[in-house]
């Protein structure tokens, strides 16, 4: 048997080192280095030679996609199941990934297509009661509970599947290193042995993650780098609603979001996010405005709440959920100096509703808008929906994809919108219905507000 050699890789990025080091030259954190055994090579031992081939002679045919049957993950792995992908899927525990995969192995299952549900952390009989409580009886799904992924090879040969899920990666082992399951050096092992087998039979594979007490996947930062896809199953286990969220994709957009709700009979799609984010109460309140977001493919209307109050001594706080905190305080700046509005003494507390984290620009006049509000203690019309970026500036620009927006808006109901001043701003309107409120710049956008 060939010796093994020991190396230290850092848990947080990947890096090797021949001997221990306190602080990684990768990522610079410290006391992240572990030891790792890795066998030795034999001397002689010969190497397969995979011939290069002209660009020109590779089929230059569009990706053949089928659906996992919930329309909601289609969406954010980009418009379904690429064969031979490796999709990585991580949440908290008891967060409903398993249920997810197991409500995906039975819809393939159901166009006469067999798959492999490896298991190497629940028995056989575990994953048939959660099947028997998810109505699930389906004789194309087979059940394997083993962590030796180097059987995978046979199983794939023997029943010849159309989807292959591994629950999860951190049970599986590889009897060629050394290390307990879930190690670095097991992880990295394992996931190109699955990876090679993905892409020589053309078999997609969804591998489960499990993540950190910092809500990352676990594990080298080089697994997410191997795989195609990663996806986050986020949600509140006291809530209903879960998210997915793609978050590295090579066969489509990272932007994508999937919304579903957690119910008796398993996860089910939310098919209009709108009724998730917007909140329902018919009693106004300052501080609450409504932003028109777009996330991915699809408008997404949000409820914006926003708190401001005076500080006690000290500096101010600001904090904020569902956006960076360093762009709510750039907005609190340009609301200080263009405006002077005295915010330096005063906290500001804001929240997107519904748990969405949004990135988009286009609802910086909304979180303006929440703000004014709260300290001015002076209640938004619920009938106005905000859009626009604000710059530094004070300038107001216009944003893309306005006629989806007013569209959605539209839909919902909403009579008045406030809009940035552009040549664009007026192209694609839905009707004749909208009040339409064109602001050119921070002072105009705040005259508005007062006059509201």
């Amino acid at each position: 048997m060939a010796k093994s050699i020991s190396r230290f890789v850092c848990t947080e990025c990947g890096y090797e080192a021949s001997k221990w080091l306190g602080k990684c030259p990768g990522c610079a954190s410290w006391n992240t280095l572990v030891e790792e055994s890795v066998p030795k090579k034999k001397a002689g031992q010969p190497e397969v030679r995979i011939p290069a081939v002209p660009l020109d002679s590779v089929s230059g045919d569009a990706v053949y996609r089928y659906s996992s049957g919930i329309g909601e993950l289609d969406r954010v792995l980009g418009g379904g199941i690429v064969p031979g992908s490796l999709v990585l899927i991580g949440g908290d525990p008891g967060i409903g990934k398993s249920t997810l995969l197991l409500q995906v192995a039975d819809h393939v299952a159901n166009t006469d297509k067999r798959v492999i549900y490896l298991s190497g952390e629940e028995s056989l009989r575990q994953i048939r009661l959660r099947s028997l409580r998810l109505g699930i009886n389906n004789a194309n799904i087979y059940l394997v509970s083993e962590q030796n992924i180097e059987l995978l090879a046979d199983y794939l040969r023997d029943i010849n599947p159309a989807l292959v899920i591994i629950d999860s990666i951190q049970t599986v082992y590889t009897s060629g290193v050394s290390s307990i399951p879930g190690s670095i050096a097991q992880l990295r092992e394992c996931t190109a042995r699955i990876t090679d087998l993905a892409k020589k039979t053309d078999i997609p594979v969804f591998l489960v993650g499990h993540v950190t007490k910092e809500g990352s996947l676990a594990g080298p930062r080089v697994l997410e780098h191997m795989v195609d896809v990663v996806i986050y199953f986020e949600g509140e286990k006291n809530f209903t609603l879960r998210m997915l969220r793609g978050v590295k994709n090579r066969f489509g957009s990272t932007d994508e979001i999937g919304l579903m709700e957690m119910s008796g009979q398993g996860l089910v799609e939310v098919l209009d996010p709108a009724y998730v984010f917007l909140g329902h109460s018919s009693s106004a309140s300052s501080g609450v405005a409504i932003a028109a977001s777009y996330e991915g493919s699809r408008p997404v209307l949000v409820e914006i709440q926003s708190l401001v109050v005076s500080s006690g001594p000290g500096y101010a706080r600001r904090m904020a959920s569902g956006i960076d905190q360093n762009r709510l305080a750039l907005i609190i700046a340009v609301l200080e100096k263009r405006r002077g509005y005295p915010l330096a003494s005063h906290d500001v507390y804001l929240k997107v509703t519904g748990g969405l984290f949004t990135r988009d620009p286009s609802v910086d006049l909304g979180i303006a808008a929440a703000i004014i509000s709260s300290y001015r203690e002076k209640t938004l019309p619920r009938d106005t929906i905000f859009i626009g970026e604000l710059s530094l500036s004070g300038q107001v620009r216009s944003v893309p994809f306005l006629e989806q927006r007013l569209k959605e808006a539209d839909r919902m109901g909403f009579k008045r919108v406030v809009l940035p001043r552009s040549a664009s701003a007026r192209e694609g309107l839905p009707g004749s219905d909208f009040e339409i409120i064109e602001v050119e710049t921070i002072d105009d956008f705040v005259e508005t507000i007062a006059e509201g």
